[in-house]
């Protein structure tokens, strides 16, 4: 091993301090020190970001190692590796020359290798007569066994700081995926609350992740995404807690309830559980009261009014009629959602249900979407969802070919149970910038 003395590059390289420093650092080497040459590459390769290192040039420095014959980097050892530059290139898989200076220059200062250069600047080696090394001149890999255990604890930092960035990256997801859906089930069970900024809170903290991020940024907008879910949850349970206070199977007015299906607080809009243990919503009878005298045929009071459909008996379902109406959502976030349906409604303003009902009527004929289609729309979804639906229309009208064929399929979706608003709602608030108007 080449303790003794200096090494200066030849040529017209200029000696640095960091040179210095790694052939001060090879005389530290302990006389019994040793190490597998390929478990420290292992290191290297882990404490690459650590050791501000290229990729390409860790290969070259691999392509050093397999020069060196043994597999034990060892003191007392000559650890000299003196290929030229065309058999570097061929282990390199064929690196042009250029690049491989590039590279042996970066390891060079980077303090993995150290230069002894010949009197005329090439690598060869002297051998006594026994064909022992006397004297090699070329790159030497003692810098390596003098900082292994400064490699290994940089590859333990690095690959624990990775694991660090895997976990906070897989709660961050469970927290997103929590808050997205919960914000949907608040939604279509129109639980009351300001879900929209929840929404622009939520967004806020996703557009502040990075591409790249490190585990302080990630600590800071998980603990901030937790927070708000916990919020989320709050308002969630405290609704939840007052409505299903005498709502469990086990307590008999809940029997008492299903046992009176004509008792006037079945009309009342509430949530309500079924006997198959599903939701059902029941709107006031006003709404469609009011609404009964906005037939577009002049028939204010008339079967063939698809906004007065079913409205005159006002008698529940069987059990085999099919499923219930869905509950409305907030009128503001249709709103929200839907804009375009406002310019429609009496004098160009939406006050009310009874407003966007009328405005649905008027897109309705002019989306030329047949009385029949709508009717059973208001049957099956209920008129406020239904004028809901073809606000909804309205809006992507520019990517819908049939208006009529569309709702139509959406109904019999709806009648399956595979249809709901609420994400079409969330979808449409997105796309219309409602979060971003309410986060700024």
């Amino acid at each position: 091993m080449e303790t003794d003395g200096i090494a200066t590059p030849f040529g017209r390289r200029a000696m640095t301090l960091g040179m210095l420093a790694s052939q001060a650092i090879v005389k530290t080497i302990p006389s019994e020190a040793s190490i597998d040459k390929w478990k420290l590459y292992r290191w290297l390769c882990e404490a690459r970001p650590k050791l501000r290192v290229s990729d390409r040039a860790l290969s070259v420095l691999n392509a050093l190692m397999s020069f060196y014959p043994k597999t034990e980097l060892a003191a007392g050892d000559s650890m000299v590796v003196f290929p030229s530059n065309m058999q570097l290139s061929l282990r390199t898989h064929g690196m042009a020359e250029t690049t491989l200076r590039r590279h042996l220059a970066a390891l060079v200062d980077a303090g993995l290798l150290m230069r002894r250069d010949s009197p005329n600047g090439k690598r060869y080696v002297r051998r006594d007569r026994e064909g022992e090394i006397g004297e090699a001149f070329g790159f030497s890999l003692a810098p390596l066994l003098a900082r292994a255990g400064e490699i290994e604890q940089l590859a333990a930092a690095v690959t624990a700081e990775r694991l660090l960035l895997l976990r906070l990256r897989e709660r961050i997801t469970l927290v997103r995926r929590d808050i997205v859906k919960l914000i949907e089930t608040a939604l279509e069970d129109g639980l009351a609350g300001d879900w929209m900024q929840y929404e622009a809170e939520y967004r806020v903290q996703i557009l502040a992740l990075p591409r790249i991020a490190t585990p302080e940024i990630l600590t800071v907008i998980l603990s901030a995404l937790e927070a708000l879910r916990t919020d989320i949850l709050k308002c969630m349970e405290k609704q939840i807690i007052l409505h299903n206070t005498a709502g469990y199977p086990d307590q008999t007015e809940r029997h008492k309830q299903n046992s009176k299906p004509d008792s006037i607080s079945d009309l009342e809009p509430s949530f309500e559980p079924k006997q198959d243990g599903k939701a059902e919503f029941q709107p006031e009878p006003t709404a469609m009261t009011d609404t009964a005298a906005m037939g577009e045929t002049g028939n204010p009071a008339g079967t063939n009014n698809p906004l007065n459909h079913g409205v005159a008996d006002r008698q529940p379902r069987s059990l085999g009629a099919g499923p219930e109406p869905q509950k409305p959502y907030p009128l503001p976030l249709v709103l929200q959602a839907c804009p375009e349906i406002i310019l429609f409604g009496p004098g160009g303003t939406i006050s009310g249900w009874r407003d966007l009902m009328a405005a649905a009527v008027v897109v309705r004929s002019m989306l030329a979407i047949s009385p029949s289609a709508y009717e059973n729309a208001c049957a099956v979804l209920g008129p406020e969802n239904a004028a809901t639906v073809i606000a909804c229309i309205l809006e992507r009208s520019g990517h819908i070919n049939s208006a009529g064929g569309y709702l139509r399929d959406l109904t019999r979706r709806a009648e399956r149970g595979e249809f709901t608003l609420g994400p079409m709602l969330m979808a449409l608030a997105r796309a219309n910038g409602a979060p971003a108007k309410q986060a700024g």
